[in-house]
């Protein structure tokens, strides 16, 4: 596949986890930033290819060997994002647009070299699954922290946001993965959410609430 057919086929996968439907070929222009024609002419490549199910005016899903291909290449993403972090200092904001360039690297036997030398981690510096070499992926379940209620207490798992302003904020904030975080109030009025982070209180929007993941326990 060309790094163009690579790079819509994880458009397609994420679009799908998250709307857990077929998606149009708008919402891919969407993601892709180009234009509805150019999607379509693409969507026909990756169907001769048995990579997407297309039907004009009726969505796109993943084929089985759609779904395996894009979940390798997001298995290739979420390692090379692991080995920055872990391995060469990088800092969670700094990773995704090189592990974007790295994704694309063909060798499968560099890719489980490198996933036997990290210690295989089921889950990338953002708290997302890693698939195995299979595409098997270990869920956890977990919660956004605006839907908890008042007094519950949950660890932070994962973020919805990996833009590098929102993850920057919570370093200030001095909140991470396996931050522990209890539920204090919600204001009427905004939706704001007081926590405690460790010891420390905090108020927040209700939009970072709305992108923390939380596993309660």
């Amino acid at each position: 596949m060309t790094f163009s057919e690579e790079n819509y086929l994880k458009s397609i996968y994420h679009l799908t986890a998250s709307l857990d439907s077929e998606v149009s070929t708008n919402a891919i222009a969407e993601m892709m930033e180009t234009k509805a024609s150019s999607v379509t002419d693409m969507l026909k490549k990756l169907a001769d290819k048995d990579l997407v199910n297309y039907k004009k005016y009726q969505g796109v899903s993943l084929t089985d060997n759609g779904k395996l291909a894009a979940k390798m290449i997001v298995r290739k993403h979420r390692l090379w994002e692991v080995f920055l972090v872990e391995k060469l200092n990088f800092s969670w904001d700094e990773v995704h647009d090189i592990a974007e360039q790295l994704e694309h690297i063909k060798s499968e036997q560099l890719i489980n070299r490198l996933d036997d030398f990290l210690g295989n981690p089921t889950e990338d510096p953002h708290g997302d699954p890693i698939p195995d070499a299979n595409g098997r992926i270990i869920k956890i379940e977990k919660h956004l922290l605006s839907e908890l209620s008042e007094n519950q207490m949950g660890v932070c798992v994962g973020v919805k946001d990996t833009s590098s302003e929102f993850l920057k904020y919570l370093d200030k904030q001095e909140i991470a993965l396996g931050s522990r975080i209890e539920f204090l109030s919600k204001e009427s009025f905004d939706l704001s959410v007081k926590i405690k982070v460790d010891d420390r209180e905090l108020s927040i929007s209700n939009k970072i609430a709305s992108n923390l993941y939380v596993k309660l326990v």
